[in-house]
């Protein structure tokens, strides 16, 4: 589960880790008041933020720096009625519903900063560079030397020598050491407790020295957290802080009936039972000139009403031009699918090609329920095997979607 700036911010603070003052509004008038008790504490420039699940925020317009109440208004008027296009949103973009509103603070240096879980390792790692405030993917691949990694122990966590080492290596000096190395205790903390799959703060910076901080002032200016769905039943504050606005509507419903749903941009829909089995199939479609439109699995216990919504998903996509079913029987029984073929023939209707490939438990009646409502059925065709199954797909959709860019 991912989570906005704004909150993000919030749990931050609330470990103890200094952020700028922030607020959130969610129109004009508000935005406008929020800015104005920044600027009345003193505040000289504030920074307003399009609160989207989306990178690429700045180089869309989306990010403002400002100095007077004109100008906050007309930027967050701007952002609150104009859709956010970046290259993580596609040309159809996102709609902007929230605004962060924050105080603006000088940059002597930028760091990036993040706990995730490194696979390889198979542990929970802390990953920082001296090269902030640009994607760490960017940093990666000109200066691979310049990451920084330390694997957290799986009991004991980040220690507080490894903490201080890093921050000595990535060149924080006097005071700067202790604060760094504090900010990576408490958000390895933060990761722990909360079971957070992604902890960033980019930037984490230091202000330049003034009479009162002689060696400035390590602060993160904009962080990310990202959530183990599987674990969000321990977190009941964390479940609160999701915002369905967010998400693709179709995953949401498929969410409700257990059904794992994610969309691409293809035109062949994919219904299928198992991850691994749906990854193969969007592969030998490939393989055979298509494109997937979607990643579904039903899982191996679904009922036939989820199969039905299933469908319902699929063909809700406008782009989708025909569909694969792809079952492996095993604790899914291919009679079960069969049947939800034929109901949601009758309730949703087929008007596009369906190729069904089904094997495994109770196959052969299966197949004896279809070749039944054949007739009900004219658009559907039975496969014999994956290769068959894909390549008359894709013979009955023509040629593929266009890509986008």
């Amino acid at each position: 589960m991912k989570i906005h700036e704004y909150q993000a911010r919030q749990l931050l603070a609330d470990a103890g880790v200094a952020v700028p003052a922030f607020a959130v509004a969610e129109d004009i008038p508000t935005a406008v008041a929020e800015a104005k008790r920044l600027f009345d504490a003193g505040i000289k420039e504030i920074v307003i933020k399009a609160q989207v699940h989306a990178g690429g925020r700045g180089k869309a317009g989306f990010v403002k720096l400002v100095s007077n109440l004109k100008d906050a208004e007309a930027a967050a008027t701007f952002m609150l009625t104009n859709k956010m296009v970046s290259y993580q949103t596609g040309p159809e973009g996102l709609v902007v519903k929230k605004l962060l509103i924050a105080a603006a603070e000088a940059i002597a240096k930028e760091y990036y900063l993040a706990i995730t879980v490194d696979r390889s390792r198979r542990t929970a790692t802390l990953i920082a560079s001296a090269e902030g405030g640009v994607e760490i993917e960017v940093v990666a691949e000109k200066n691979p030397a310049a990451i920084k990694k330390v694997p957290l122990h799986p009991l004991l966590g980040l220690q507080a020598f490894q903490a201080r080492e890093l921050a000595f290596e990535l060149g924080f000096k006097g005071k700067q050491v202790g604060q760094a190395a504090d900010i990576m205790m408490k958000i390895a903390k933060v990761f722990r407790e909360k079971d957070a799959s992604l902890v960033e703060i980019n930037p984490l910076v230091v202000t330049p020295a003034d009479e009162k901080n002689p060696d400035g002032r390590v602060l993160a200016l904009d962080a990310k957290f990202q959530f183990d769905d599987n674990a969000l039943f321990r977190h009941p504050e964390l479940e609160k802080l999701f915002d369905p606005a967010e998400e693709n509507p179709a995953e949401l419903r498929a969410h409700e009936f257990g059904l794992s749903y994610v969309a691409l941009d293809g035109n062949i829909g994919c219904l299928v039972n198992g991850a691994g089995l749906a990854m193969a199939t969007m592969d030998i479609v490939k393989l055979h000139g298509g494109e997937p439109a979607n990643f579904l699995d039903v899982g191996g216990s679904a009922t036939e009403e989820a199969v039905t919504e299933a469908f319902r998903i699929i063909l809700g996509d406008p782009n989708v031009k025909g569909i694969l079913v792809n079952i492996f029987g095993g604790i899914m029984q291919c009679d079960k699918i069969a049947r939800a073929i034929v109901s949601s023939a009758k309730t949703v209707g087929f008007k596009v090609p369906l190729v069904v490939r089904l094997e495994g438990t109770n196959v052969a009646a299966a197949r004896q329920i279809l070749a039944d409502a054949a007739k009900e059925i004219p658009n559907m065709q039975a496969a014999t095997d994956l290769t068959d199954a894909a390549s008359r797909i894709v013979a009955a959709v023509g040629a593929p979607v266009a890509k986008a860019g």
